[in-house]
């Protein structure tokens, strides 16, 4: 069984573990667990999984009707994870954060069955650090992470991603016709997650003139929040050699058509782009638990695998900076090479390697 999601940084790493031991063990029977109401619940049946949802969301840390009903949510979350592990019986149980991996993860833990948790990024999870002491195992993508999870549990895997992601090299002309553009001119990719990030789109409208000025292509993923509003107030742009895009579901063909990429960064973002090996531009949310996006931003530009811009000075800075880097070769091929010295291409196998090291 695999739990958890919530975003895209917990639901795709998932995926791929399951692929992984689909792959090892064709006859592995998979069940994912998940937060009703949440992208897992959509996600993981489009992948070809079964998954099953439960009654639970995270506490708000101002004071509201939801963090009331929360005990009664938590409660409901492990009598019903008990149910789910009597009934499918599975052989081990893997949490990959985010709010259905607690419940799912105790119960198991009660059980005395194997379990096995992953953590994406740098600064680790609340219901991770929570479950830490109880598990079996702890897959890492980053060094330095003792001081969340015991030393002997840890083993650095990195972090998994979709196998189509790190398979982007042939796919340049593809992809290039699949976005009707031209190999004449460069590829600019703006990725602000799934749900969208509101600093890169306000700084995307505020560099707009500049990017149709140096005849930039771009493919710009807006978010589902924000797609009908940024379409809005482009229009009346000359706007031909931009995608306006509310969600990728091609990301592997965004990357092969990309040449330089815009992104926030978190852990999913980093272990892709550190596959695909392509310049980027990180602009880290500021919005998540101990600022942890910019500490794994300022890792890559501590590496020189990356640039980094701050969130405050996006909308004035962001895409100036961009086509420098665009417009400058050498500095491409460094933050290239770096970049892609960090991938773990075979971070999936890896864990599913310690699931089965776990049954046995």
């Amino acid at each position: 069984m695999i739990s958890g999601g919530g975003t895209g940084g917990h639901t795709y790493p998932a995926i791929a573990i399951a692929n992984a031991l689909k792959l090892a063990e064709p006859n592995t029977e998979i069940l994912f667990v998940g937060a009703k109401g949440k992208m897992e619940m959509e996600k993981v049946p489009e992948a070809g999984y079964k998954i099953i949802g439960l009654w639970i969301s995270g506490i708000q840390r101002s004071l509201t009707l939801d963090n009331l009903s929360f005990p009664f949510k938590l409660i409901s979350s492990i009598l019903k994870s008990f149910k789910l592990l009597k009934s499918f019986k599975p052989d081990a149980v893997v949490g990959v954060g985010g709010y259905a991996s607690g419940p799912l993860l105790y119960a198991a833990t009660k059980k005395r069955i194997p379990t096995l948790i992953q953590e994406q990024n740098s600064y680790a999870g609340i219901t991770n650090k929570l479950l830490a002491n109880s598990v079996d195992k702890v897959c890492v993508a980053t060094d330095g992470m003792e001081k969340f999870f015991p030393k002997e549990k840890i083993v650095l895997t990195g972090n998994p991603v979709r196998t189509d992601i790190a398979e982007v090299g042939d796919k340049k002309n593809k992809a290039l016709d699949f976005f009707g553009f031209s190999e004449e001119k460069p590829v600019l990719l703006i990725l602000g997650g799934s749900l969208g990030a509101r600093t890169l789109n306000e700084a995307m409208i505020a560099g707009l003139d500049k990017l149709i000025a140096a005849e930039v292509q771009v493919i710009w993923q807006t978010g589902k929040f924000y797609h009908e509003e940024m379409l809005a107030r482009t229009e009346g742009k000359d706007v031909k050699n931009i995608n306006i895009l509310s969600f990728l579901k091609e990301m592997d063909l965004a990357y092969a058509a990309a040449d330089v990429v815009i992104s926030r960064s978190g852990a999913l973002s980093i272990s892709e782009l550190c596959l695909t090996g392509h310049p980027v531009v990180f602009v880290p949310s500021p919005n998540v638990a101990e600022d942890h996006q910019s500490k794994n931003a300022e890792a890559l530009v501590f590496r020189n695998a990356a640039i980094m811009v701050k969130d405050n000075v996006a909308k004035e800075q962001m895409i100036d900076v961009a086509l420098a880097l665009m417009n400058d070769e050498n500095r491409k091929a460094q933050l290239s090479q770096n970049i892609k010295a960090m991938g773990k291409p075979e971070a999936a196998k890896d864990i599913a390697n310690e699931i089965f090291k776990l049954i046995k």
